[in-house]
């Protein structure tokens, strides 16, 4: 499987299961990304893995097609395949058959090697029959093997017109959708705008589930779930939205009776408003930018909560990091030139099959367009200065997309 690496297209989908990474989202500085994963093929590989169904060198040839369908002494049993539960496990064992080794199937799998070995074995143990035979001219089809093939492309044919059925019962977009978000762009950017989707898919109802910690899908505490790094489970599909950059802001009424800070020795002179999510991640990036200060010399409030922090520092509590769009909220908040800029990936997660489901799929898509940088260029890679928004954004007015309030007359 090729893995596209473009915005808007799946990144990964690898099905071995691993414990969830729950990232926090800290707005002082940037989470410590980890988007190393295991290639497949590695770990232990030890001589040739082709699968083989011809005889090996000095063995009398195989029996045909024709008679090694017929049972035969050691066949499998009906009880053996009536037994059977794991659907993924016959997968992978097909995958294997057709991709020719256990190598290619891993490939294709995007797992290890050793992984596609493991549940093969698991397979053999759960219909209780050899599937392969190992030896140093490779991995061999047995008989039983063969008549496993048949059986599981059958139960591959079944779960196909399953799925078909499915869909044309579930045509009619309706139901619940839960959409995973954290809070700051559940509150600011994706309610005002829900009304979008509600008007088009009326019959979908949106449990928008705001939280400073990442929902994991493959344990389906989400159908759909937007993060600030990248999720750590192998077995969803991953569409990268678009980037979120952040600065320092302040507000007119603050700057006016305390000034305005050029540098990062001119900011130690201030007073800071600060949203934390995880005080470990922030305690370490607070002594980063302000070595040998105490936090109580600087900060006047902190909290957990994105539109607290936001209010405060539009209020004039003191200066406070957003995104680049924060100006466009509402409150009387200026962009400070102050060095200070971080940036956040911004990842939209769900699970395959939970994919399939028409609400769900409209949900997906519509995700991925309220996020399009070509759109809202706030959401590009590269860095847009606030004051430069107006002039390559055309749509309609900022503080309307924001659900934020006119300033007018204040």
């Amino acid at each position: 499987m090729r893995v596209a690496a473009e915005r808007g297209v799946p990144q990964e989908e690898r099905k071995e299961a691993v414990a969830p990474q729950v990232t926090a989202q800290v707005t002082l500085a940037p989470a410590a990304h980890d988007d190393s994963s295991a290639a497949p093929g590695t770990g232990g590989d030890q001589g040739r893995d082709d699968v083989a169904t011809g005889p090996a060198p000095g063995k009398a040839p195989a029996r045909s097609a024709a008679s090694r369908a017929a049972p035969a002494k050691g066949s499998l049993s009906k009880s053996a395949l009536a037994s059977l539960t794991d659907w993924d496990a016959a997968r992978i064992f097909l995958e294997v058959v057709r991709a020719g080794s256990f190598r290619s199937a891993a490939e294709r799998l995007t797992l290890s090697i050793n992984a596609v070995r493991r549940r093969i074995d698991d397979f053999e143990r759960q219909i209780g029959a050899t599937l392969f035979t190992r030896d140093v001219h490779g991995a061999r089809l047995t008989d039983e093997g063969a008549l496993v093939v048949s059986a599981v492309e059958r139960m591959e044919a079944a779960s196909f017109e399953l799925l078909r059925a499915g869909d044309g019962l579930a045509g009619a977009a309706s139901g619940e959708v839960r959409v995973a978000v954290t809070e700051g762009l559940g509150t600011f950017w994706l309610a005002p705008r829900l009304v979008e989707f509600q008007q088009s898919f009326p019959n979908v109802m949106v449990d928008l589930y705001c939280a400073m910690r990442s929902a994991d899908v493959s344990r389906h505490e989400a159908d759909v779930a937007i993060h600030l790094s990248r999720p750590a489970a192998l077995d969803v599909k991953l569409v990268r939205l678009g980037r979120m950059h952040l600065m320092c802001f302040a507000s007119e009424k603050y700057l006016e009776t305390y000034g305005t800070p050029k540098t990062i020795d001119e900011l130690v002179k201030h007073r800071l408003v600060l949203q934390v999510a995880d005080e470990a991640a922030a305690n370490a990036a607070f002594a980063t930018i302000f070595p040998g200060y105490e936090q109580r010399d600087l900060i006047a409030m902190t909290t957990n909560v994105s539109s607290a922090n936001y209010w405060a520092v539009a209020h004039g509590a003191g200066i406070g990091v957003f995104p680049t769009y924060a100006s466009a909220l509402g409150g009387k908040i200026v962009p400070l030139e102050v060095d200070l800029k971080w940036s956040y990936d911004i990842w939209l997660s769900y699970h395959a099959t939970t994919g399939r489901i028409p609400r769900v799929r409209h949900m997906i898509d519509w995700l991925v367009e309220a996020f399009n940088p070509g759109k809202y260029p706030w959401f590009k890679d590269e860095f847009i200065h606030p004051q430069q928004l107006k002039t390559v954004y055309m749509g309609e007015p900022l503080t309307h997309l924001f659900g934020g309030f006119p300033t007018e007359g204040r």
